[in-house]
């Protein structure tokens, strides 16, 4: 996720290393490149200009304190001015009505049912919502198929009539069956448009003065770049909607639309897509977006999404076991499936500071865990709960039930006892003090 931004912007800042103060001539000329950043990452022009205009402004009138380097002072006044362009605070989205009206706008290959079916999941698992969506794209039978797929998925109601061909009676409908059923929420997903196709401009105009939403939210393919930025201004003049998701941000993305988005249209973005998955979407937090952008990773997003997997029951057992040595390699495969659910393993590596950077080149498969797996499943569960009974014909057989070496079983089984070895120790507090006072006298 805007890997070349927070390249070139990090060459930007070493114009000023080594610097002993902050001047106008090496302000001037970090800006310089720190705009040229912006425009190569297709932001629009008016507003890389201003951005960069603020920053120099600002730079120029900080007293550099001792303990900060002119190049530390310039990061952060790029990082609070990111903050401030993608919107400055977070945007909720407003379904506190019963139902709450979502209607879901864009053009077509933008991801509007994808997305749909994405939000439907977060408001029924994270908000505790009951939502309902309905089919109200006429003109492509594949959508009304691809959201009927999605709501099973999801385990959520979905309203479609294939017969129909107006979209604001179905809407209608749509929403009468939702609250005949008590359900929360309402999220409509429309056909996509051509902001120059006057007669469908007309009919989702027609859909909204039928439908009255609480929100609506306008889907962006992120990789399009400055044409999104244009298109949502000529959506939001018709439909004045409430928010933007950026879709694909786990692809080639240079970041300019949503860099350039919240000043052009000044609406907020509210979602972003990262993924296929049905649990591959974020609320967009600026200041957490501006620390990614700056290669200073996410911890707080890291964190939520680990707790969104973690179980208190499951893990103060874990703790017991963990105390008595008989962690096991059941609970291994069980942290590692909880792992698997956070996410794309590079993606959440790249929340971490520092590791963004270092692997931005690296290939990290989402299968990276597929070997161990194979490895862990062609044990018998008599060995999955006595690792130190693996002996050396054990070891041959799991190799070529797993399809892997030897070589491999041993590594996983030495990494595994050295890892039980140092989670007993950090769970016994007192001998983790122990092991910490000791640290200075082994280097010795």
């Amino acid at each position: 996720m805007f890997d070349n931004l927070s390249d070139k912007l990090d060459r930007a800042f070493k114009v000023l290393k080594g610097h002993g103060s902050i001047t106008e001539i090496n302000v001037a000329e970090t800006v310089k490149e720190v705009r040229k950043a912006l425009l190569d990452a297709d932001v629009n022009y008016k507003t890389a200009k201003a951005f960069t205009d603020t920053v120099k402004e600002k730079a120029l009138g900080m007293n550099v304190l001792t303990s900060v380097s002119p190049g530390q002072l310039m990061v952060k006044v790029v990082n609070d001015e990111l903050v401030e362009l993608m919107g400055g605070n977070v945007s909720e989205l407003d379904i506190k009505q019963n139902p709450s009206i979502i209607l879901i706008a864009g053009l077509n290959g933008a991801g509007k049912t994808t997305f749909t079916g994405k939000l439907a999941n977060y408001l029924k698992t994270q908000k505790g919502k009951k939502p309902f969506l309905v089919a109200a794209d006429v003109y492509r039978p594949a959508a009304i198929d691809q959201l009927k797929v999605l709501s099973e998925q999801i385990g959520v109601p979905v309203y479609t009539d294939y017969e129909s061909k107006d979209p604001v009676k179905i809407a209608e409908a749509g929403i009468a069956k939702a609250k005949a059923d008590g359900n929360t929420v309402v999220i409509i997903d429309t056909a996509g448009r051509l902001a120059i196709d006057e007669q469908m401009m007309n009919e989702i105009a027609d859909v909204k003065a039928a439908t009255k939403p609480h929100e609506i939210l306008f889907v962006v393919d992120s990789m399009t770049g400055q044409d999104a930025v244009n298109t949502a201004k000529a959506f939001n003049d018709r439909l004045d909607f409430t928010g933007v998701v950026l879709t694909k941000l786990d692809g080639d993305t240079r970041g300019g639309a949503a860099l350039s988005i919240k000043s052009v249209v000044n609406k907020p973005i509210k979602f972003i897509g990262t993924g296929e998955k049905m649990d591959a979407i974020d609320v967009f937090y600026p200041d957490r977006m501006a620390s990614r952008i700056l290669g200073m990773g996410d911890v707080v997003s890291l964190v939520e999404r680990a707790q969104q997997q973690f179980d208190e029951k499951q893990a103060a057992e874990l703790q017991k076991k963990i105390r008595k040595n008989k962690f096991d390699f059941n609970d291994f495969l069980s942290q590692l499936n909880q792992i698997k659910k956070m996410g794309n393993i590079k993606d959440l590596m790249g929340m971490i500071p520092g590791v963004g950077k270092a692997i931005k080149d690296v290939d990290i498969d989402d299968d990276a865990f597929k070997h161990i797996e194979a490895i862990i499943q062609s044990m018998t569960p008599t060995e999955r709960e006595n690792p130190e009974l693996i002996n050396g014909n054990r070891r041959q057989r799991i190799a070529n039930g797993s399809g892997t070496s030897i070589a491999e079983v041993n590594k996983l089984l030495k990494q595994f006892e050295d890892m039980r070895k140092m989670m007993k120790v950090f769970s016994d507090p007192g001998q983790a003090a122990k092991m910490m006072r000791n640290m200075p006298k082994m280097r010795k």
